[in-house]
């Protein structure tokens, strides 16, 4: 099933299979490139298995135009909305990987390969990330992701993950999202009240 153009994120620049970096254009910028989006790309040579995983950088990159123009006393406002909306101004984004399979059928653990590169990455739909979150054990490979801003991403992937449930679930999804963070930090209760006051109900 092909998905709509609205969907797509980007595509993969650079991988590993602990995450990869995605190029777009400033443009297409949208809230599905949020901090804490689920986003998901095919693993190579297996379409039939998705690296899903949680946006957690953004970058707008600069060129020599754009260097010029900071330091200008003033900028024209033609000059300016045509940098943001004409020119070629390159964005990357960050994806930590927390989970692979298909459908309702996931594995919540690093995939065994990266994706290619140039593969397009999408938007996880609301259902599969429902699915996916079902199960928190990727909670443990965000905290431990050294690379990221692990406690933020966490509570913002949580608050992403809960406009996937219907309303009258949402305050069990958050209160079971508490628990298993608070088994997971039972050593560290500075970073279990700090996160926990963030995604409290």
């Amino acid at each position: 099933m092909t998905e709509a153009p609205e969907e797509i994120i980007g595509r993969v620049l650079r991988a590993s299979t602990r995450g990869y970096t995605c190029g777009t254009h400033s443009t297409k910028l949208s809230y599905r490139h949020d901090f804490g989006s689920f986003v998901k790309v095919p693993i190579a040579n297996d379409d039939s298995q998705y690296a899903i995983g949680v946006v957690y950088a953004v970058e707008i990159k600069d060129d020599l135009l754009v260097s010029e123009l900071v330091m200008a006393e003033s900028v024209d406002p033609n000059i300016l909305r045509d940098q943001r909306e004409n020119r070629m101004i390159p964005v990357e984004i960050s994806v930590l990987n927390i989970g692979y399979g298909l459908w309702r059928n996931f594995i919540h653990s690093l995939p065994a390969r990266p994706p290619m590169s140039l593969s397009v990455v999408r938007q996880c739909t609301a259902e599969e990330v429902y699915y996916f979150t079902q199960n928190k054990d990727f909670f443990r490979v965000v905290l431990n992701a050294s690379e990221v801003p692990s406690d933020d991403l966490l509570v913002a992937l949580i608050k992403v993950a809960s406009e996937a449930y219907p309303i009258e679930e949402r305050y069990d999804y958050l209160v079971a999202c508490g628990r298993t963070i608070a088994k997971l930090l039972t050593s560290d209760a500075r970073r279990l009240g700090a996160i926990l006051s963030l995604i409290r109900p």
